[in-house]
């Protein structure tokens, strides 16, 4: 009870304030409204960094995992070549 109290006079308060130090309250928001887009700016061009940085991790392993995909075709068929080679050179000896 107390809470709700206190929270009733800090807004009559503030509202009481503010209509006194209105041009106070408008030099304050014009000096900070610009800092405040200057960090805010900053902050979502470090987001999509960050999120760009991710991005083009995820298509270096992507690209990892096919090229060792494809290695591992690449031996399979030189294995399969290999056996086809002994296989025709047994054909050959046998005539």
């Amino acid at each position: 009870m107390s809470v709700l109290i206190g929270g009733g006079i800090s807004v009559l308060l503030g509202l009481v304030l503010l209509i006194f130090w209105y041009k106070h309250f408008l030099v304050l928001l014009m000096g900070a409204v610009p800092i405040l887009l200057i960090m805010g700016g900053a902050l979502a061009v470090y987001v999509g960094l960050d999120e760009l940085k991710d991005k083009i991790r995820e298509t270096q392993e992507k690209e990892k995992e096919e090229l060792n995909k494809a290695r591992s075709e690449l031996e399979r068929a030189k294995a399969e070549a290999e056996k086809y080679r002994e296989e025709l050179e047994k054909l050959k000896e046998t005539k």
